[in-house]
């Protein structure tokens, strides 16, 4: 795959029986490769299967959340995001979906991702009745803080995250200091992965903010504990929780707001592309697969194309729902 030529239109005399892959002409594709890990690998993925499955000319671009949507919005290119997590663009991204200029291909397109609060998968399987985040925070004393093994310790984010200013109104919000809670600063994003490491490696309880899909999750296999406290609204968090202390005078117990991705394709490509569109409709990664690739990206120091064909290569179990016997067999002789 060619991921350097320049974007230039091209048509593809193409044949074929009603209903193949190739009853129409796939063109040119731009795609956006967001600069963090899951979003490289599923560009990728992306990116062979059009192209050798499809015959689709494909060009991967640089992206990343609001540049990516704001060219596409503005302009109609590239073709595709992959992986949009949209919060942070919502209210113009529905506003384009709305007008017609970007359409969704499929919400979701990773299971089981999002942020919040974790614990070891051996402090779950040692603690069963612990299975919400209210029900921990009545037990400090099953997570002593090394510094002061009367309180426990709940690890947040650096400081200068946007998570850090969230963690820490979640903190007053749930009264987690009144039940014997410290708020632990991990210092960098090395400290708070480093923190997570050495609890499992010894064995030891840890509590605290983390997301999937990341490979720390699917290295360590943490497990997520759901809020019992419903979400306590748009106010309440766009308002408060994600501000300031000194903006949040009065943060209320909520969960944690849920994490959209989609998949968002400009509405040309739609129009134009009924048998591609019909892929990326049926293409969503499940979770621990996305996670297990991130461990392997990690430990091999490996790019998102190198881990696309080690995807392609070794899961067709996954992949091969996504696409008709015919294409499959392109991407598998492509490999």
């Amino acid at each position: 795959m060619n991921t350097t030529k320049l974007f230039a239109a091209s048509v593809l005399v193409l044949g074929g029986a009603a209903g193949s892959a190739f009853a129409e002409d796939c063109g040119s594709v731009k795609i956006a490769e967001m600069n963090w890990a899951s979003a490289s690998l599923l560009a990728n993925v992306d990116a062979i299967i059009l192209e050798e499955g499809y015959g689709c000319d494909v060009d991967i671009i640089t992206g990343d959340t609001t540049p990516t949507f704001t060219s596409m919005n503005e302009k109609g290119e590239p073709d595709l995001a992959p992986e949009l997590w949209i919060n942070a663009v919502r209210e113009p991204l529905f506003k384009a979906m709305d007008e017609g200029r970007l359409v969704s291909a499929i919400d979701g397109p990773i299971t089981g991702l999002g942020e919040g609060w974790w614990v070891t998968k051996k402090f779950k399987e040692d603690h069963p009745e612990i299975d919400t985040v209210e029900k921990m925070l009545a037990h400090p004393e099953l997570v002593p803080y090394v510094e002061d093994e009367s309180k426990g310790a709940f690890m947040g984010c650096p400081a200068g995250w946007g998570c850090q200013l969230v963690n820490a109104n979640m903190f007053r919000a749930f009264e987690m200091e009144e039940k014997g809670w410290t708020l632990v600063d991990p210092g960098s994003a090395a400290g708070l992965d480093g923190s997570i490491a050495k609890a499992v490696d010894r064995d030891e309880p840890w509590f605290g903010y983390y997301w999937s899909p990341t490979a720390i999750i699917g290295k360590y296999d943490l497990q997520m504990l759901p809020f019992e406290a419903e979400w306590g609204g748009a106010d309440n968090w766009d308002g408060c929780m994600v501000k300031s202390v000194d903006e949040c005078a009065d943060p209320q117990p909520s969960s944690w707001t849920k994490s959209e991705v989609h998949s968002i394709v400009t509405a040309d490509f739609a129009k134009n592309n009924a048998v591609t569109m019909g892929y990326l409709e049926k293409r969503v990664f499940p979770g621990d697969a996305m996670n297990a690739m991130l461990v392997y990206m990690n430990e091999n120091q490996a790019t998102g194309e190198d881990a696309a064909y080690e995807f392609l290569a070794t899961r067709e179990d996954i992949w091969g729902a996504w696409v008709p016997a015919d294409v499959a067999e392109k991407v598998k002789d492509a490999l």
